[in-house]
């Protein structure tokens, strides 16, 4: 289970982060967010607002995407992650689940989950069985499937996976980059079980996703992106009364809205 920091320290914190990719293009300008311990905060925003490049200036992926961090500080509790790789954000408990799962194909789903530790300082065998049991009881299909290629399950597999893997790190905050997009309903349904059983579990949530509604529904706290900068930020339930989020964000007319509150 992940270790939690002292009581009322913030997990992350952004501040004024400016971001562009090949020295020309700005992708964020002055983003600036905290995610407490223990919370869900979600992002919303349009293709392209820079949702993915937050999330990958904050687990140190950006440089992999010839991206850079020109202003600001990305900070993990006493950890300064900006300029940092992938593996100190894992080190100090931050783990990005990448948008379009990214699973290794050819590796069984064993492999897979194994790869998920690595990076990290040798680990008790102990803390790597107990990490095995939290993904396996979270996803009981992929202890059924140890031996099998994971380029052969299915796309709610192949997603249960890659957040299965990501937890192996054993993380005190997920980073999670679209986890239903392209999932039946069903599954979808069944993600969204699961985030909130990891958050239950004392795992705090950066939660980037297409389908509002449900990003709403498990987080406490949202911000929505516009062309690189944050435009509305406040209590999830709040951010979806408003009429820019249920017009853009939850596929509703004000009209059909108020019409609704009024019945």
């Amino acid at each position: 289970m992940p270790a939690a920091p002292p009581d009322g320290a913030p997990a992350l914190h952004v501040e004024s982060l400016d971001v562009t990719y090949g020295r020309a293009l700005s992708a964020l300008r002055s983003v600036s967010l905290t995610v407490p311990h223990g919370a869900v905060v979600a992002l919303l925003g349009a293709n392209g607002a820079g949702k993915t490049t937050l999330l990958r200036a904050v687990s140190g992926t950006l440089r992999l995407h010839r991206g850079a961090i020109t202003a600001g500080r990305v900070r993990y509790g006493d950890a300064v992650l900006d300029g940092r790789d992938p593996v100190a954000a894992v080190r100090a408990g931050v783990v990005q689940v990448p948008e379009g799962r990214r699973v290794f194909a050819g590796l069984t789903v064993d492999e897979n989950l194994r790869a998920g530790g690595l990076g990290l300082n040798r680990r008790a065998p102990a803390q790597v069985r107990e990490a095995r049991e939290r993904v396996f009881t979270l996803f009981p299909r992929l202890a059924e499937r140890t031996r099998q290629a994971a380029g052969l399950l299915s796309g709610g597999e192949q997603q249960m996976l890659a957040i299965g893997r990501a937890l192996m790190a054993a993380p005190r905050l997920l980073l999670l980059d679209e986890p239903s997009l392209g999932l039946a309903p069903m599954m979808v349904d069944r993600i969204a079980e699961v985030v909130r059983e990891i958050n239950a579990q004392g795992t705090a949530v950066l939660l980037v996703e297409q389908n509002a509604g449900m990003a709403l529904s498990l987080a406490q706290h949202a911000h929505v992106l516009e062309v690189g900068e944050i435009r509305l930020s406040g209590d999830a339930a709040d951010l979806a009364r408003t009429d820019a989020v249920r017009r853009l964000y939850l596929g509703e007319t004000t009209d059909a809205a108020d019409g609704k509150g009024a019945a």
